[in-house]
Formats: structure tokens, C-alpha cells, sequence
């Protein structure tokens, strides 16, 4: 037997077995839930200094950054889960319609029965591990594969997932694409998928043969417009900073700024002037605070992007460097960049800030309803009449007012997409619901 015939048995060996034990793990209890989330956290505390390794291995993440947006999101999570999931599991009562006499109404929240999750390589523990809790605080099986673009993490991830679950309740596999293609042929459930749209459009497709449910936390060129009596000095400072996380690479990354033309000059040095306060020394970018580049695939493209804005008429501001040894970019600021190009099309996906004027906040409007819905849209300004107007013409995921990225931080806000940036909501009571099936129950007397 080869080694494409046994993992693919081994796949067959866990759908099975997650088919027949589904049924025992919709009917576990809150208090059955919450003793494997306590595990779960009880494991990930174990190897705290394992993941932090991890993920400066493969993506040159310091260890409080790992300790705050990974690890402690996770136990935020959980923690929430666990004070909530009796009152989420409960069935809500309906008063039933008069002409059905004294019949009862209700809706239960139920198991969608296996759930096959993907994790993305930008976050991979945080972003495997946070709708794994939601999946199963909602009684699912669940199959999980990790990214292999973050091999160690990857690894890590996956003795977690064995310490604390047995095969029949959650598994993992590691691998790469064809792995991937081959869980995609499960009859599964529901499919949970982070990453870019187009492998998204994959999924999706996989999902139809099956006629799956989908969750897809996609991505897309999220848009700041500052107000023209916005202070301008503390927007272009927290665009500064959130641009450059992780090297660039969120989903929820500010990517076009829209700013009024009285201003343009002023936000361009607070910008560049945070760059060289933050991630310079003596001049030298300190790659250990800017991070890197997953891979060389994903430097050339970035660096692609920057030298086909050049080519044609882009002007940079500062930065637009590349270091090919480390997988490094210097921070970047563009302006003057023509329609045709191609960093204008695709998500950058690296710490590349673009940079427009405008004089008449109608012309934002008309640019934005040419592009796709993004993940998130961030408005600076302290008018209420404004912030409602951009509100009124304009439509994203979600949106931070005032900062950026924030809205994510939230849990009690539904985090998710939309078209073209994903669909589907999750954290705290959204994930559960998500990956729940809202079961209608009418009772006759």
C-alpha cells in the first residue's frame, strides 16, 4: 500500500467513525461540553512556550504577540463559552399563532453533525482553535487541517488536538493541497474555511457537491476614510500601526486610505515618521518587530505588486525595499497609483499602505461601489452626520470607528464578511449558532 492509499484510508477510517459517534456528541450535555473545553485550555497552557516557538519559527512572531492575539484570545473564548453555553443551549420558547389553538412552539439549537475545519497560516493557532471551541460547544465532530504554510505550528496544533480528543470526536491531519482536495470529497456537513477568496471559491464549490453549509472568513482590500476635520495626527498613527501587523498580513488590515486633500501632506509624515519609530534602528528595519513574509512565493508576490505599481507611475513615499535573504519588506506608503495597477485588484496581504485624496467625499463613494465588499471599512472622524452618511453609502463585513481592526476584539459582535469577504458569523453566541441548526418544533394539542 502506498502512501496515498493509507492516509486516504485513514480518512475514510475517522468519516466513519465521526458518522456513527455524531449522534453520541449531539447529545452531550453543557456540563459534558465545558469538561473538553477545560481540557482543551488546560492542554494549549501546557505547551504556551511550544506554540510561541511555533510561530517564531514560521512567522517570526515575538512571544507577546503570540501570548496576546493567539493564545489569550483562545482563552478568552473558551472562558466565554463555558459562562454561556447552558443559556445558548437552551431551547427558546415562541407563542405560538392563535390559529393553531393551543398548540406550543420552539426552537432548538442542534448539532450540524461533522464539521471540516481549515486553518490559515497568517494566524494558525488562533484561527484553528477559536472556531474548533465554537464547533464543538455547539456538539459537533469535527476534522481539522491545520495550514501547512506554518509547519511548526501546524505541528504543535495537531498534538493538542490528540492530548485532549479521541479521533471519533476531533481530528486532525496534516498535509498539503492534496490533502486538502481529498477532505474536500467528505460528504461533510458544514465546512469552515479561512483564507483568500479564491481558494474560498473552492471550497465552495466542494461544499455544492454535498450540499454542504458553508462558514467563509474571507478577506479583502479594506478601505479608512478619514474626515476632513478628523484629528489627523492620531488617525494616521493607529492606520500606521495596524497596517503593519503581523508584517501586513490580517485580513483585517487597513489597506486604502481615503483622505482629504487639506491633509494628505500631513498624514504622509505622521506615517512615515511612526514607521521609523516603531520598526527602525539607527535606520535598520528590526525585522523581530515588523515580522516577515510567510514564504518566497508570497515575498515575490508582494514585491510583484510593488514593482508593477512603479513601473507604472506610483510614486513611493517610503519604504518599498525588499530584504530576499529574511523574506522581509520595508514598511511602504504608495500614492499616485493609476487604476491599472495590479496592487489595486488583488489583496495585498503585506505592509503596503496605498494612499488617496479626495475633495468631495461623493468621489470615495463612487470608487468604493466599483470594488468588491470588503472585510471591515474604518471611518476617522468625530461627526456623527458624517460617520452615518459613509455608514449609509457604503457596506463591509464590519466596521471600527475611529481606529481600526477593533470591531475583531469585540465578542459579542457577530465577526464574518460579506460576498466577496466571506459569509457566515461567528464568536461567542454568532459561533454557536453558526455551526447550530435552528431546529422549528411545533407541538399540537
Amino acid at each position: 500500500m502506498n502512501a496515498k492509499e493509507s492516509l486516504e484510508d485513514a480518512i475514510d477510517a475517522v468519516f466513519a467513525a465521526q458518522q456513527k459517534h455524531q449522534w453520541v456528541q449531539r447529545k452531550t450535555t453543557a456540563k459534558q461540553r465545558i469538561e473538553k473545553l477545560n481540557l482543551l485550555k488546560a492542554a494549549i497552557a501546557a505547551r504556551e512556550e511550544e506554540i510561541q516557538t511555533a510561530l517564531y519559527k514560521d512567522l517570526r512572531k515575538d512571544a507577546n504577540s503570540v501570548s496576546s492575539g493567539e493564545i489569550e484570545d483562545i482563552y478568552h473564548e473558551i472562558d466565554d463559552t463555558i459562562a454561556h453555553l447552558a443559556q445558548w443551549m437552551a431551547p427558546t420558547t415562541i407563542e405560538a399563532s392563535p390559529a393553531l389553538g393551543d398548540a406550543t412552539a420552539k426552537t432548538i439549537y442542534e448539532a450540524r453533525g461533522i464539521v471540516l475545519l481549515f486553518g490559515p497560516w497568517n494566524f494558525p493557532f488562533v484561527l484553528v482553535f477559536r472556531p474548533l471551541v465554537q464547533a464543538l460547544s455547539a456538539g459537533n465532530c469535527v476534522i481539522v487541517k491545520p495550514n501547512e504554510m506554518a509547519p511548526e505550528t501546524s505541528a504543535v496544533t495537531a498534538k493538542i488536538i490528540q492530548d485532549v480528543f479521541q479521533p471519533e470526536e476531533v481530528a486532525v491531519f496534516e498535509g498539503d493541497v492534496s490533502l486538502a482536495n481529498a477532505l474536500l470529497e467528505l460528504p461533510v456537513d458544514h465546512i469552515f474555511f479561512t483564507g483568500s477568496p479564491a481558494v474560498g471559491k473552492i471550497v465552495m464549490r466542494a461544499a455544492a457537491q454535498h450540499l454542504a453549509s458553508v462558514t467563509l472568513e474571507l478577506g479583502g482590500k479594506n478601505p479608512v476614510v478619514i474626515d476632513r476635520h478628523a484629528g489627523i495626527a492620531e488617525a494616521a498613527q493607529k492606520i500606521a500601526v495596524l497596517r503593519n501587523l503581523n508584517s501586513g498580513q490580517v485580513c483585517l488590515c487597513p489597506e486604502n486610505v481615503y483622505v482629504h486633500e487639506s491633509q494628505y501632506h500631513e498624514f504622509l509624515a505622521v506615517v512615515k515618521a511612526t514607521y521609523e519609530a516603531m520598526f527602525y534602528k539607527d535606520g535598520v528595519l528590526d525585522q523581530d518587530v515588523q515580522g516577515r513574509i510567510v514564504d518566497e512565493r508570497n515575498h515575490k508576490r508582494v514585491t510583484g505588486y510593488l514593482d508593477d505599481a512603479r513601473a507604472k507611475g506610483a510614486e513611493v513615499v517610503t519604504g518599498g525595499d525588499a530584504i530576499d535573504s529574511s523574506l522581509g519588506i520595508h514598511p511602504t506608503i504608495l500614492t499616485n497609483v493609476p487604476d491599472d495597477a495590479i496592487i489595486l485588484q488583488e489583496e495585498v496581504f503585506g505592509p503596503i499602505l496605498t494612499v488617496f485624496t479626495y475633495s468631495d467625499i461623493g468621489e470615495v463613494y463612487d470608487t468604493l461601489h466599483q470594488q468588491a465588499k470588503p472585510l471591515a471599512l474604518y471611518i476617522f472622524s468625530e461627526d456623527e452626520s458624517f460617520i452615518e452618511d459613509v455608514l449609509a453609502n457604503t457596506t463591509s463585513g464590519g466596521v471600527t470607528i475611529n481606529h481600526c481592526v477593533m470591531h475583531y476584539s469585540e465578542p459579542q459582535l457577530p465577526f464574518g464578511g460579506v460576498n466577496a469577504s466571506g459569509m457566515g458569523r461567528y464568536h461567542s453566541i454568532h459561533g454557536f449558532r453558526e455551526l447550530s441548526h435552528e431546529r422549528a418544533v411545533l407541538q399540537m394539542e
